[in-house]
């Protein structure tokens, strides 16, 4: 991602492969009916030049990007941007790591000004830092679209063309399928198998990983496997999503040219713009999007057809139509969508009316069939140093949809994060109740609530009030009447198991107030900000000695000052974490296992139990929550004498069975 165009739309554990795509490519992705050269500025643009993209007005981090050279061989991307920021006065924008490989002696660093980056360059040519001398110059990378179409062009005139490149024989609809959906043609059994094991072969990695990052962990890691079958925890059974196919309550189309047909398409993309590709292909034959999603995308296809406006070209950056974001309540069959365009130069006339186009089309002409509930308008548009980006337009309809979850009603926002597998999010809520074994003396603390699901759920379930009953003579304590026995001077002392919730969209946090009021929850609070800078003043408001945090991050995982945060907060003693992408949270689970330092305070976090939950059949995904307790020195220490006992008594039991077989 490149700080791009969407406003916060939480994204943990809401997308499959065909979002994967999308994260990839949302700057950059949708295609215009433009296929001639473009001007700017009165200058042409070749198609096939791969730096034309610098020419544009808008701004890139392209543009004004260094490759910093000759770097030392220990070093933090924090202290390097000290560096830059502190001591050189650089003003840099964005670090950008080399994607592969553990050792970085080269690095991107972008700025905002052809002048900083000329400074930069100037400064950073012969400067030693850590006895290391390093260069720098100036280095865009060529426009992946134009570069791929410049090598078809080579290879049709070669010989001896690139085999990766051969056409496969597939249909776009094949393509589509195995894009999105690559479990599309595989019993679901068969699925269930292969994810159980794919979440198996991460936890082996994950305990190599562990004592990798804490040497000290060695004993402990021996002991859990003999426990648990060379695994580090202990894995149940994959959970099953109860609903296989239209299971999603949430999609978000792009908008573009069908390479097949040339016809303007809402649909996804059959590849990333990274990789080359700008095409959209109708969903009609992907299973995991619902009906009526699919009817809204065809219906809003017909009406993008009729426009005056272009769609947008992730090349040239012109053009209007960019997105349609479609979201359908399992409960109550209402559906929102969310029509995402660039205003490019548009005057305000021109925008007032197409608002009240797409106003008519759905609630008064040929989309009404659509039985659409909520319409809003989105300006996607690059987010701009020190401005917000510009807020949702309610065209139409309600200003929310509700759902149904365990019993409980959720009012769900435009942008608010609300789990895409709605029965499944039932059986991944249960299940963590079943990790975190919450009781009356729990203080639940649920780091990055969304509408408040998790917390409002587990609240209902096991968080319910504690009570006693004894006469109270002391003035000043909370305690209300009760009519027990019809004796007077009786009370009942309520106590509150409480639940926190802390998330960075001030929307989310609404609805998860919002949320409790509507199912009668008054034991929950909200809070909304950055986990790593309000965590540690949310967690000392807990007034129960059991505390215990549930975690369900976006999908890059929590923000590294986050997890030191959790790590020295000492009563804080259970976590469960939640991960859409349990590959990307590797990185989390080790940082919560380091030994303790200056940094990273605290036991380490060890695993002790997981359990994956399908909620993206037909696709290669599914939802990992493991369940983490402190390992104290004591802990450990009898952990490693168990480790000893349970390894002898393993290899004697080899050597009998050794001996029996003789």
């Amino acid at each position: 991602m490149d700080g791009t165009t969407v406003p916060y739309i939480r994204n943990c554990g809401e997308t499959d492969a065909a979002d994967l795509v999308k994260l990839e490519n949302s700057e950059e992705l949708i295609e215009t009916d433009e296929t001639s050269d473009s001007k700017i500025d009165g200058k042409t643009l070749e198609k096939d030049d791969p730096y034309a993209y610098l020419d544009r007005n808008d701004f890139t981090s392209e543009k004004f990007k260094i490759e910093i050279r000759g770097l030392p061989k220990y070093y933090g991307i924090a202290e390097l941007k000290k560096l830059l920021n502190d001591k050189l006065k650089l003003g840099s924008n964005k670090v950008k790591p080399p994607k592969r490989g553990n050792y970085w002696n080269w690095i991107y660093v972008c700025f905002r000004s052809e002048e900083d980056r000329l400074n930069a360059i100037k400064a950073l040519n012969g400067y030693t830092w850590k006895s290391k001398v390093l260069s720098a110059e100036a280095n865009p990378a060529p426009d992946p679209l134009v570069k791929k179409r410049k090598q078809i062009v080579c290879e049709q005139k070669s010989d001896t063309p690139d085999k990766k490149s051969k056409p496969d024989g597939r249909s776009q609809e094949e393509c589509l399928k195995d894009s999105t959906t690559p479990y599309w043609n595989i019993s679901y059994e068969d699925q269930i198998k292969r994810k159980q094991e794919n979440i198996r072969e991460l936890l082996i990695d994950l305990g190599h990983k562990l004592v990798r990052g804490n040497s000290a962990l060695a004993s402990w890691l021996d002991g859990q496997k003999v426990k648990h079958g060379g695994l580090p925890c202990e894995l149940w059974d994959i959970r099953r999503s109860p609903v296989c196919d239209g299971y999603r309550n949430k999609c978000e189309f792009s908008i573009g040219l069908n390479e097949d047909t040339g016809e303007r398409t809402v649909g996804f993309r059959l590849g990333s713009y990274v990789r080359g590709f700008t095409g959209v292909a109708p969903v009609d034959s992907l299973s995991h999007i619902p009906t009526r999603m699919k009817e809204a995308a065809k219906s809003f296809e017909k009406f993008v057809q009729q426009s005056e406006l272009g769609v947008f070209n992730p090349e040239t950056h012109e053009g209007n139509w960019r997105q349609l974001t479609t979201r359908l309540s399992n409960s109550t069959g209402q559906l929102m969508l969310i029509i995402g365009i660039h205003p490019q130069l548009l005057p305000d006339v021109q925008l007032e009316k197409l608002k009240e186009d797409v106003k008519n089309y759905f609630f008064n002409e040929e989309g009404k069939i659509c039985n659409v509930t909520s319409l809003y308008l989105q300006y996607i548009v690059k987010k701009q140093s020190g401005k917000e980006l510009p807020p949702l337009q309610h065209l139409a309809g309600e200003t929310h949809i509700n759902e149904t979850l365990l019993g409980m009603k959720f009012r769900v926002s435009p942008e608010a994060f609300f789990q895409v597998n709605t029965t499944a999010a039932e059986v991944l809520y249960s299940s963590v109740r079943e990790l975190v074994e919450p009781t009356q003396d729990t203080t639940l603390v649920d780091i990055c609530c969304g509408t408040g699901s998790i917390g409002l759920t587990l609240s209902k379930v096991c968080l319910q009030h504690s009570h006693t009953h004894k006469k109270v003579e002391a003035m000043g304590m909370k305690f209300v009447k009760s009519m027990l026995s019809g004796v007077q001077g009786v009370y009942e002392i309520v106590e509150e198991a409480k639940v926190l919730g802390l998330e960075l969209s001030t929307e989310a946090v609404s609805d998860a107030k919002t949320n409790a009021v509507n199912n009668n929850v008054t034991n929950c609070e909200f809070f909304a900000g950055r986990a790593e800078v309000i965590i540690s003043s949310i967690v000392n408001r807990a007034t129960k000695k059991d505390v215990i945090a549930v975690v369900d991050p976006p999908r890059a995982g929590l923000h590294r000052n986050a997890l030191v945060q959790l790590r020295r907060i000492e009563n804080l003693t259970k976590l469960v974490f939640l991960s859409c992408d349990p590959k990307a949270a590797m990185k989390n689970f080790v940082s919560l296992a380091l030994p303790s330092s200056k940094t990273y305070r605290g036991a380490p976090w060890v695993p002790i139990r997981a359990v994956a939950v399908d909620m993206f059949p037909h696709t290669a995904h599914c939802e990992l929550v493991v369940y983490f307790e402190r390992l104290h020195s004591e802990t450990q220490k009898a952990l490693s004498e168990d480790s000893t006992v349970l390894s002898t008594v393993q290899t004697l039991s080899e050597d009998v069975s050794v001996i029996s077989t003789v």
